[in-house]
């Protein structure tokens, strides 16, 4: 009998848990013909999220959990799922039942068929605000039109993965992470599956603004080399424009003499120049951080407990 698992993530979620889990206790118990895991990634959670999860293992012996030492974010918590699940394929998804717990079956099918990442695609975005739909939607361009390989607009995290993608996606190991990406990065071979995203049931979005402009930033830096080309492009092109301009002084001032004048104009090409510079600089910074953090080689996650039982170090 082939094995299920489904990996999901959890940072302060006691409330939409039981709610989770009673849908999902619908989808399994409807397709018995596949034994089944739910693995919770608890993340560093603050509230009584881990309990409740060990509240629901007590009840069904198809859950399981790993406990984080801290709160690692939730790129670093799907890496310990990856690690720990242990089914034939795995579908991820939030514990906010934004993604219907019902599409797993539909993901199955298309597995049985051999795809290897059925991916769901948002035709809606839920309840969101228009200025949020349009910075997601701009950062997909830019990744898109930057990166060497197929971005996925409007696809978030909620996929079926074959257990030959979970071993690919395993040997990442990097600490600045950006799981999205890496999902289009190792291949195989993919399905589409259009659904309606719905709204948050209970509590609240961990995801402000802030946490999704650092996630773009990682996704950018992670999958793109494009900032330094074009850090690169703009040196070159103020640089010869600088020489144009310096020999249009040089012989206005031999044909015609020079008065002092330009004082607005040499103080607005300091300026343009100066922001260009540390633009650049910041740039540079973001990528040597990057290879900083990197080369520290420590591990990306740390694990507390895994279904009752203490991690050894």
């Amino acid at each position: 009998m082939k094995k299920v698992s489904v990996l999901i993530p959890c940072y302060n979620e006691e409330a939409s848990l039981p709610l989770l889990y009673t849908e999902l206790a619908k989808v399994m118990d409807s397709c018995q013909s596949y034994d089944w895991e739910v693995l919770f990634i608890n993340d560093g959670s603050r509230d009584n999220t881990l309990s409740v999860i060990k509240d629901l293992r007590q009840m069904d012996v198809r859950i399981s959990y790993v406990d984080l030492s801290r709160n690692f974010g939730k790129e670093n918590a799907m890496l310990a799922g990856f690690d720990y699940v242990t089914g034939d394929c795995m579908v991820i998804m939030d514990a906010d039942l934004q993604d219907p717990p019902s599409l797993i079956l539909d993901m199955l099918k298309y597995w049985e068929e051999g795809y290897e990442d059925v991916y769901a695609k948002r035709n809606n975005r839920g309840k969101e605000t228009w200025l949020r739909r349009s910075f997601s939607l701009l950062f997909y361009n830019i990744l898109k039109h930057s990166s060497r390989f197929d971005v996925l607009p409007n696809v978030g995290d909620f996929r079926l993965l074959d257990r030959s993608c979970i071993e690919a996606l395993k040997k990442l190991r990097e600490n600045e992470r950006y799981t999205k990406g890496m999902f289009c990065w190792i291949g195989f071979k993919k399905k589409e599956i259009i659904f309606n995203r719905g709204d948050r049931v209970v509590g609240k979005s961990n995801w402000n603004y802030w946490s999704l402009f650092n996630l773009a930033i990682e996704g950018i830096t992670s999958f793109t080399t494009t900032p330094l080309r074009i850090s690169t492009i703009s040196g070159i092109l103020i640089a010869f424009l600088s020489l144009a301009l310096m020999l249009f002084y040089f012989f206005k001032a031999v044909i015609w003499g020079d008065p002092i004048q330009g004082f607005p104009t040499l103080v607005v090409l300091i300026l343009f120049l100066g922001g260009i510079q540390l633009l650049s600089i910041g740039i540079l910074g973001e990528y040597l951080v990057r290879v900083f953090n990197e080369s520290k080689h420590r591990p990306v996650y740390i694990v507390r407990e895994y279904n009752g039982k203490k991690e050894s170090f």
